[in-house]
Protein backbone atom coordinates (compact mmCIF):
# COMPACT_ATOMS: atom_id res chain seq x y z
CA UNK A 1 0.00 0.00 0.00
CA UNK A 2 1.65 3.54 -0.71
CA UNK A 3 1.91 5.57 2.25
CA UNK A 4 0.15 8.95 1.97
CA UNK A 5 2.70 12.22 2.32
CA UNK A 6 1.76 14.77 4.13
CA UNK A 7 2.87 18.49 3.28
CA UNK A 8 2.95 20.99 6.02
CA UNK A 9 4.10 24.96 4.74
CA UNK A 10 6.99 26.20 6.68
CA UNK A 11 5.23 28.92 7.38
CA UNK A 12 2.65 27.32 9.45
CA UNK A 13 5.70 24.48 10.69
CA UNK A 14 7.90 26.97 12.24
CA UNK A 15 5.24 28.94 14.01
CA UNK A 16 3.63 26.08 15.52
CA UNK A 17 7.48 24.66 16.70
CA UNK A 18 8.05 27.61 18.66
CA UNK A 19 4.39 28.30 19.78
CA UNK A 20 4.84 24.50 21.53
CA UNK A 21 8.32 24.95 22.98
CA UNK A 22 6.64 28.43 24.48
CA UNK A 23 3.59 26.46 25.65
CA UNK A 24 6.07 23.41 26.97
CA UNK A 25 8.34 26.42 28.92
CA UNK A 26 4.99 27.62 30.57
CA UNK A 27 3.56 23.97 31.76
CA UNK A 28 6.84 23.19 33.59
CA UNK A 29 7.40 26.46 35.06
CA UNK A 30 3.74 26.35 36.39
CA UNK A 31 4.65 22.42 37.94
CA UNK A 32 7.88 23.71 39.31
CA UNK A 33 6.22 27.04 41.16
CA UNK A 34 3.01 24.49 42.51
CA UNK A 35 5.50 21.89 43.72
CA UNK A 36 7.67 24.56 45.83
CA UNK A 37 4.69 26.43 46.77
CA UNK A 38 3.54 23.14 48.28
CA UNK A 39 7.19 22.61 49.89
CA UNK A 40 6.53 26.07 51.35
CA UNK A 41 10.59 27.01 49.54
CA UNK A 42 12.00 29.60 47.89
CA UNK A 43 11.20 28.81 43.56
CA UNK A 44 13.70 31.40 42.55
CA UNK A 45 16.86 29.48 41.70
CA UNK A 46 15.05 26.51 40.17
CA UNK A 47 12.81 28.79 37.82
CA UNK A 48 16.23 30.81 37.09
CA UNK A 49 17.81 27.42 35.74
CA UNK A 50 14.73 26.24 34.31
CA UNK A 51 14.81 29.73 32.57
CA UNK A 52 18.37 29.50 31.44
CA UNK A 53 17.77 25.84 30.03
CA UNK A 54 14.53 27.22 28.10
CA UNK A 55 16.67 29.75 26.00
CA UNK A 56 19.34 27.28 25.55
CA UNK A 57 16.81 24.68 24.33
CA UNK A 58 15.12 27.32 22.41
CA UNK A 59 18.35 28.71 20.76
CA UNK A 60 19.67 24.97 19.88
CA UNK A 61 16.14 24.09 18.38
CA UNK A 62 16.29 27.48 15.97
CA UNK A 63 19.56 27.07 14.77
CA UNK A 64 18.68 23.24 13.58
CA UNK A 65 15.59 24.54 12.03
CA UNK A 66 17.67 27.24 10.41
CA UNK A 67 20.20 24.92 9.22
CA UNK A 68 17.63 22.88 8.37
CA UNK A 69 16.30 25.06 6.20
CA UNK A 70 19.24 27.42 5.06
CA UNK A 71 21.01 24.25 4.11
CA UNK A 72 20.28 23.83 0.69
CA UNK A 73 19.87 27.61 0.04
CA UNK A 74 23.63 28.12 1.50
CA UNK A 75 24.35 25.22 -0.81
CA UNK A 76 23.38 26.45 -4.14
CA UNK A 77 24.65 30.21 -3.57
CA UNK A 78 28.32 28.65 -3.67
CA UNK A 79 27.44 26.71 -6.31
CA UNK A 80 25.99 29.43 -8.57
CA UNK A 81 29.01 31.89 -7.49
CA UNK A 82 31.40 29.21 -9.51
CA UNK A 83 29.29 29.89 -12.20
CA UNK A 84 31.04 31.86 -15.33
CA UNK A 85 27.72 33.43 -16.32
CA UNK A 86 27.71 34.37 -12.58
CA UNK A 87 31.16 36.28 -12.34
CA UNK A 88 29.92 38.82 -15.08
CA UNK A 89 27.51 39.89 -13.21
CA UNK A 90 27.86 43.70 -11.18
CA UNK A 91 29.06 42.91 -7.75
CA UNK A 92 29.14 46.27 -5.02
CA UNK A 93 32.07 47.21 -3.66
CA UNK A 94 30.81 46.95 -0.19
CA UNK A 95 30.57 42.95 -0.70
CA UNK A 96 33.36 40.67 -0.97
CA UNK A 97 34.36 37.35 -2.15
CA UNK A 98 34.77 35.94 1.36
CA UNK A 99 31.59 37.03 2.46
CA UNK A 100 29.33 34.45 3.54
CA UNK A 101 26.95 31.90 1.08
CA UNK A 102 24.56 32.66 4.14
CA UNK A 103 24.80 36.47 5.00
CA UNK A 104 20.99 37.65 4.26
CA UNK A 105 22.30 40.54 1.88
CA UNK A 106 24.73 37.67 -0.16
CA UNK A 107 21.56 35.70 -0.34
CA UNK A 108 19.65 38.32 -1.57
CA UNK A 109 22.05 39.12 -4.28
CA UNK A 110 22.65 35.95 -5.69
CA UNK A 111 19.27 35.29 -5.69
CA UNK A 112 18.74 38.39 -7.63
CA UNK A 113 21.40 37.90 -10.24
CA UNK A 114 20.22 34.57 -11.16
CA UNK A 115 16.54 35.75 -11.42
CA UNK A 116 18.26 38.11 -14.28
CA UNK A 117 20.37 35.49 -15.69
CA UNK A 118 17.06 33.21 -15.59
CA UNK A 119 14.82 36.07 -17.47
CA UNK A 120 17.90 36.68 -19.94
CA UNK A 121 17.16 32.87 -21.13
CA UNK A 122 13.54 33.22 -21.21
CA UNK A 123 13.75 36.24 -23.33
CA UNK A 124 16.05 34.61 -25.71
CA UNK A 125 13.76 31.56 -25.84
CA UNK A 126 10.41 33.33 -26.29
CA UNK A 127 11.05 36.68 -28.29
CA UNK A 128 14.70 35.14 -30.64
CA UNK A 129 13.73 38.12 -33.12
CA UNK A 130 14.10 41.00 -30.47
CA UNK A 131 17.62 41.61 -29.76
CA UNK A 132 18.28 42.83 -26.16
CA UNK A 133 18.85 41.87 -22.55
CA UNK A 134 18.28 44.76 -20.59
CA UNK A 135 16.05 45.71 -17.78
CA UNK A 136 14.19 48.20 -20.22
CA UNK A 137 13.91 45.51 -23.33
CA UNK A 138 12.77 42.49 -20.75
CA UNK A 139 10.28 44.68 -19.02
CA UNK A 140 8.76 45.55 -22.55
CA UNK A 141 8.70 40.84 -23.30
CA UNK A 142 6.82 40.56 -19.73
CA UNK A 143 3.74 43.50 -21.32
CA UNK A 144 3.47 41.54 -24.44
CA UNK A 145 2.98 38.52 -22.74
CA UNK A 146 0.35 40.00 -20.73
CA UNK A 147 -1.43 41.73 -23.70
CA UNK A 148 -0.92 38.84 -26.43
CA UNK A 149 -3.13 36.62 -25.29
CA UNK A 150 -5.71 39.12 -25.20
CA UNK A 151 -8.15 40.69 -27.76
CA UNK A 152 -6.96 44.37 -26.40
CA UNK A 153 -6.28 46.95 -28.67
CA UNK A 154 -2.18 47.72 -28.48
CA UNK A 155 -0.70 51.13 -29.46
CA UNK A 156 3.09 51.23 -29.74
CA UNK A 157 4.94 54.39 -29.18
CA UNK A 158 8.71 55.11 -29.58
CA UNK A 159 10.90 57.09 -32.08
CA UNK A 160 12.21 55.88 -35.00
CA UNK A 161 14.12 52.60 -35.79
CA UNK A 162 13.41 51.16 -32.04
CA UNK A 163 11.96 48.30 -33.69
CA UNK A 164 7.98 48.82 -33.25
CA UNK A 165 7.32 46.07 -36.22
CA UNK A 166 9.62 43.76 -34.20
CA UNK A 167 7.19 44.06 -31.32
CA UNK A 168 4.15 44.51 -32.86
CA UNK A 169 4.67 40.81 -34.26
CA UNK A 170 5.77 39.55 -31.41
CA UNK A 171 2.54 40.56 -29.94
CA UNK A 172 0.73 38.32 -32.75
CA UNK A 173 3.04 35.15 -32.66
CA UNK A 174 1.78 35.58 -28.20
CA UNK A 175 -1.78 36.02 -29.49
CA UNK A 176 -4.43 33.44 -29.98
CA UNK A 177 -4.95 35.05 -33.63
CA UNK A 178 -1.26 33.76 -34.29
CA UNK A 179 -1.59 31.14 -37.60
CA UNK A 180 -4.43 33.52 -38.81
CA UNK A 181 -4.11 36.66 -41.45
CA UNK A 182 -1.42 39.23 -39.87
CA UNK A 183 -1.49 42.17 -42.21
CA UNK A 184 0.99 45.20 -42.23
CA UNK A 185 0.19 48.62 -43.65
CA UNK A 186 2.53 51.26 -43.55
CA UNK A 187 0.23 54.36 -43.38
CA UNK A 188 3.45 57.19 -44.41
CA UNK A 189 4.44 54.60 -47.41
CA UNK A 190 1.17 54.87 -48.88
CA UNK A 191 -0.11 58.58 -51.00
CA UNK A 192 -3.10 60.16 -49.26
CA UNK A 193 -5.15 59.40 -52.07
CA UNK A 194 -5.09 55.68 -51.95
CA UNK A 195 -4.92 55.09 -48.12
CA UNK A 196 -8.25 54.61 -47.78
CA UNK A 197 -8.72 52.41 -51.05
CA UNK A 198 -5.94 49.98 -49.63
CA UNK A 199 -7.15 49.64 -46.12
CA UNK A 200 -10.93 49.30 -47.03
CA UNK A 201 -10.73 48.34 -50.70
CA UNK A 202 -12.81 49.53 -53.71
CA UNK A 203 -15.44 48.35 -56.24
CA UNK A 204 -15.16 48.32 -59.69
CA UNK A 205 -15.21 51.88 -61.15
CA UNK A 206 -15.15 53.57 -57.99
CA UNK A 207 -12.45 56.24 -59.29
CA UNK A 208 -10.17 55.98 -62.44
CA UNK A 209 -8.24 53.34 -62.90
CA UNK A 210 -10.94 50.56 -60.73
CA UNK A 211 -10.84 48.24 -63.76
CA UNK A 212 -12.10 45.17 -60.98
CA UNK A 213 -13.07 44.86 -57.22
CA UNK A 214 -10.36 44.87 -54.46
CA UNK A 215 -10.42 43.39 -51.08
CA UNK A 216 -8.99 46.09 -48.68
CA UNK A 217 -6.26 45.27 -45.96
CA UNK A 218 -8.91 45.30 -43.11
CA UNK A 219 -11.14 42.72 -45.52
CA UNK A 220 -7.97 40.51 -45.85
CA UNK A 221 -7.18 40.87 -42.29
CA UNK A 222 -10.60 39.50 -41.46
CA UNK A 223 -10.16 37.04 -38.58
CA UNK A 224 -6.97 37.77 -37.95
CA UNK A 225 -4.27 41.19 -36.99
CA UNK A 226 -3.76 43.97 -38.51
CA UNK A 227 -0.88 46.51 -37.99
CA UNK A 228 -1.05 49.98 -38.98
CA UNK A 229 2.32 51.48 -38.42
CA UNK A 230 3.24 55.28 -38.37
CA UNK A 231 -0.48 55.81 -37.86
CA UNK A 232 0.16 59.29 -36.41
CA UNK A 233 0.44 60.41 -40.01
CA UNK A 234 -2.80 58.90 -41.41
CA UNK A 235 -5.77 61.85 -43.00
CA UNK A 236 -7.92 63.16 -40.61
CA UNK A 237 -10.77 61.42 -43.26
CA UNK A 238 -9.31 58.37 -42.85
CA UNK A 239 -9.14 58.21 -39.10
CA UNK A 240 -12.65 58.64 -38.60
CA UNK A 241 -13.11 55.53 -41.24
CA UNK A 242 -10.82 53.34 -38.41
CA UNK A 243 -12.67 54.71 -35.11
CA UNK A 244 -15.75 52.90 -37.32
CA UNK A 245 -14.33 49.82 -37.71
CA UNK A 246 -12.81 49.97 -34.00
CA UNK A 247 -16.53 50.48 -32.78
CA UNK A 248 -18.84 48.70 -34.89
CA UNK A 249 -16.39 46.26 -36.75
CA UNK A 250 -17.54 46.99 -40.50
CA UNK A 251 -16.68 49.09 -43.50
CA UNK A 252 -17.93 50.17 -46.55
CA UNK A 253 -15.21 49.70 -49.49
CA UNK A 254 -14.86 52.88 -51.77
CA UNK A 255 -17.48 53.11 -54.01
CA UNK A 256 -19.40 50.36 -52.24
CA UNK A 257 -23.07 50.48 -50.99
CA UNK A 258 -23.25 47.64 -48.85
CA UNK A 259 -21.51 47.41 -45.07
CA UNK A 260 -19.04 44.69 -44.33
CA UNK A 261 -18.25 43.16 -41.34
CA UNK A 262 -14.89 41.97 -39.88
CA UNK A 263 -13.67 40.04 -36.76
CA UNK A 264 -9.75 41.96 -36.79
CA UNK A 265 -7.30 42.93 -34.22
CA UNK A 266 -5.65 46.38 -34.32
CA UNK A 267 -2.40 46.89 -33.24
CA UNK A 268 -1.03 50.38 -34.01
CA UNK A 269 2.87 52.29 -33.94
CA UNK A 270 4.02 55.71 -34.13
CA UNK A 271 6.55 58.14 -33.42
CA UNK A 272 4.80 61.02 -32.93
CA UNK A 273 3.45 62.58 -29.60
CA UNK A 274 -0.39 61.30 -30.09
CA UNK A 275 -0.87 63.41 -27.17
CA UNK A 276 0.41 66.79 -28.11
CA UNK A 277 -1.79 65.81 -31.77
CA UNK A 278 -5.17 65.25 -30.01
CA UNK A 279 -4.36 68.90 -28.77
CA UNK A 280 -3.80 70.76 -31.63
CA UNK A 281 -6.60 69.05 -33.58
CA UNK A 282 -4.27 66.77 -35.49
CA UNK A 283 -5.34 63.32 -34.52
CA UNK A 284 -9.05 62.22 -33.28
CA UNK A 285 -9.41 62.23 -29.49
CA UNK A 286 -11.96 59.66 -29.42
CA UNK A 287 -9.58 57.42 -32.16
CA UNK A 288 -6.53 58.22 -29.56
CA UNK A 289 -8.55 56.61 -26.98
CA UNK A 290 -9.84 53.63 -28.49
CA UNK A 291 -6.18 53.29 -29.81
CA UNK A 292 -4.88 53.74 -26.70
CA UNK A 293 -5.99 50.96 -24.51
CA UNK A 294 -2.47 49.51 -23.69
CA UNK A 295 0.28 51.38 -24.41
CA UNK A 296 4.13 49.86 -24.87
CA UNK A 297 6.76 52.64 -25.24
CA UNK A 298 9.84 51.24 -26.72
CA UNK A 299 12.74 53.60 -25.40
CA UNK A 300 15.23 54.82 -27.33
CA UNK A 301 18.78 53.38 -27.67
CA UNK A 302 20.56 55.69 -25.74
CA UNK A 303 18.50 54.62 -23.17
CA UNK A 304 19.53 50.50 -23.16
CA UNK A 305 22.83 51.25 -24.34
CA UNK A 306 23.79 48.06 -22.37
CA UNK A 307 22.08 46.22 -25.62
CA UNK A 308 24.46 47.75 -28.01
CA UNK A 309 27.44 45.07 -27.52
CA UNK A 310 24.64 42.52 -28.64
CA UNK A 311 23.46 44.18 -30.77
CA UNK A 312 26.40 44.70 -32.51
CA UNK A 313 27.18 41.31 -32.27
CA UNK A 314 24.21 40.32 -34.00
CA UNK A 315 24.57 42.38 -36.96
CA UNK A 316 28.09 41.61 -37.69
CA UNK A 317 26.62 38.00 -37.78
CA UNK A 318 24.28 38.63 -40.36
CA UNK A 319 27.11 39.88 -42.39
CA UNK A 320 28.65 36.57 -42.95
CA UNK A 321 31.83 37.32 -41.98
CA UNK A 322 33.68 36.26 -38.26
CA UNK A 323 34.77 39.97 -37.59
CA UNK A 324 34.94 41.48 -33.91
CA UNK A 325 34.62 44.99 -32.37
CA UNK A 326 38.29 46.51 -30.77
CA UNK A 327 37.75 47.86 -27.58
CA UNK A 328 38.12 51.39 -28.69
CA UNK A 329 35.76 51.24 -31.11
CA UNK A 330 33.16 49.39 -28.38
CA UNK A 331 33.23 52.61 -26.40
CA UNK A 332 32.51 55.26 -29.37
CA UNK A 333 29.49 52.94 -30.10
CA UNK A 334 28.74 52.94 -26.85
CA UNK A 335 29.09 56.58 -26.30
CA UNK A 336 27.07 57.97 -29.57
CA UNK A 337 23.74 59.54 -28.73
CA UNK A 338 22.00 57.49 -31.76
CA UNK A 339 18.78 59.76 -33.03
CA UNK A 340 18.68 56.95 -35.54
CA UNK A 341 18.32 54.56 -33.22
CA UNK A 342 18.60 49.95 -33.75
CA UNK A 343 18.45 51.44 -37.66
CA UNK A 344 21.47 53.50 -37.62
CA UNK A 345 23.49 51.31 -35.20
CA UNK A 346 22.40 48.26 -38.45
CA UNK A 347 23.95 50.62 -40.70
CA UNK A 348 26.90 51.65 -38.99
CA UNK A 349 27.95 48.35 -37.99
CA UNK A 350 27.32 46.94 -41.95
CA UNK A 351 29.22 50.24 -43.02
CA UNK A 352 32.35 49.23 -40.37
CA UNK A 353 32.10 45.59 -41.27
CA UNK A 354 32.61 46.49 -45.28
CA UNK A 355 35.60 49.20 -44.67
CA UNK A 356 37.20 46.85 -42.40
CA UNK A 357 37.21 43.92 -44.65
CA UNK A 358 38.43 41.32 -42.35
CA UNK A 359 39.72 41.31 -38.98
CA UNK A 360 38.79 43.62 -36.28
CA UNK A 361 36.71 46.92 -36.43
CA UNK A 362 38.75 49.60 -35.23
CA UNK A 363 37.39 54.04 -34.89
CA UNK A 364 38.92 54.54 -38.09
CA UNK A 365 36.35 52.24 -39.87
CA UNK A 366 33.38 54.14 -38.08
CA UNK A 367 31.83 57.30 -39.18
CA UNK A 368 33.74 60.47 -38.16
CA UNK A 369 30.47 62.00 -36.80
CA UNK A 370 30.89 59.44 -34.03
CA UNK A 371 33.37 60.72 -32.60
CA UNK A 372 32.18 64.17 -31.82
CA UNK A 373 28.97 63.92 -30.18
CA UNK A 374 28.42 63.03 -26.55
CA UNK A 375 25.64 61.57 -25.04
CA UNK A 376 24.69 64.29 -23.31
CA UNK A 377 24.18 66.68 -26.47
CA UNK A 378 23.03 64.11 -29.12
CA UNK A 379 19.48 65.29 -27.75
CA UNK A 380 19.55 69.28 -28.03
CA UNK A 381 17.18 71.07 -26.70
CA UNK A 382 13.63 70.24 -28.10
CA UNK A 383 13.53 67.60 -25.65
CA UNK A 384 10.47 68.28 -23.81
CA UNK A 385 10.22 66.17 -21.26
CA UNK A 386 10.33 67.36 -17.44
CA UNK A 387 13.65 68.53 -16.16
CA UNK A 388 14.60 65.74 -13.50
CA UNK A 389 14.11 63.23 -16.38
CA UNK A 390 16.31 64.58 -18.74
CA UNK A 391 19.16 65.39 -15.86
CA UNK A 392 18.39 61.22 -14.93
CA UNK A 393 19.08 60.38 -18.35
CA UNK A 394 22.14 62.72 -18.73
CA UNK A 395 23.43 61.34 -15.22
CA UNK A 396 22.83 57.86 -16.62
CA UNK A 397 24.57 58.54 -19.56
CA UNK A 398 27.60 59.82 -18.08
CA UNK A 399 27.91 56.65 -15.48
CA UNK A 400 27.49 54.43 -18.74
CA UNK A 401 30.26 56.38 -20.24
CA UNK A 402 32.24 56.26 -17.08
CA UNK A 403 31.66 52.35 -16.83
CA UNK A 404 32.91 51.39 -20.40
CA UNK A 405 36.07 53.71 -20.19
CA UNK A 406 36.33 51.63 -16.73
CA UNK A 407 35.87 48.32 -18.73
CA UNK A 408 33.03 47.61 -16.41
CA UNK A 409 35.33 47.99 -12.90
CA UNK A 410 33.26 50.00 -10.81
CA UNK A 411 35.95 50.94 -8.21
CA UNK A 412 37.83 52.85 -11.63
CA UNK A 413 34.75 53.86 -12.73
CA UNK A 414 33.70 55.62 -9.03
CA UNK A 415 37.11 57.27 -9.56
CA UNK A 416 36.58 58.86 -12.83
CA UNK A 417 33.23 60.47 -11.79
CA UNK A 418 34.38 61.53 -8.46
CA UNK A 419 31.98 59.59 -6.13
CA UNK A 420 32.62 56.99 -3.78
CA UNK A 421 32.03 53.33 -4.85
CA UNK A 422 29.09 52.77 -2.69
CA UNK A 423 26.98 56.04 -4.06
CA UNK A 424 27.93 54.53 -7.71
CA UNK A 425 26.22 50.90 -6.60
CA UNK A 426 23.19 52.86 -5.79
CA UNK A 427 23.00 54.76 -8.89
CA UNK A 428 23.65 51.16 -10.73
CA UNK A 429 20.66 49.81 -8.67
CA UNK A 430 18.62 53.23 -9.40
CA UNK A 431 18.63 53.01 -12.97
CA UNK A 432 19.23 49.10 -13.77
CA UNK A 433 22.29 49.39 -15.88
CA UNK A 434 23.68 45.70 -16.80
CA UNK A 435 27.10 46.14 -15.72
CA UNK A 436 28.28 42.56 -17.18
CA UNK A 437 27.57 43.86 -20.90
CA UNK A 438 30.11 46.78 -20.14
CA UNK A 439 32.90 44.63 -18.80
CA UNK A 440 35.90 43.98 -21.38
CA UNK A 441 36.28 40.22 -22.81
Amino acid sequence: MKRRKISISPYILIPAIFSGMSLLAVIVTYHVMSRYSGLKADPAEPVFWLGLASVVFTFACTYVILRFILLPIARFVKTARTLPAMSRMPVPETVGASDSSENIEELHRVLDQVTTILSKVEARELFPGIIGQSRAVRAIFGQILKVGPTETTALISGESGTGKELVATAIYKHSLRRGKPFVKVNCVAIPEGLLESELFGHEKGAFTGAVARKKGKFELADGGTIFLDEIGDMPPATQAKILRVLQEREFERVGGVGSIHVDVRIIAATNKNLTDMVKTGAFREDLFYRLNVFNIHLPALRERREDIPLLTEYFLGNTGKSMEVSQQAMKLLLSYGWPGNIRELQNVVERAAVMAEEGSIETGHLPAGLAGESPVTARGMDDTRPLDDRLGEIEKDLIIEALTRAGGIQARAAQILGINQRSLWHRIKKYNIDVSSLKNP
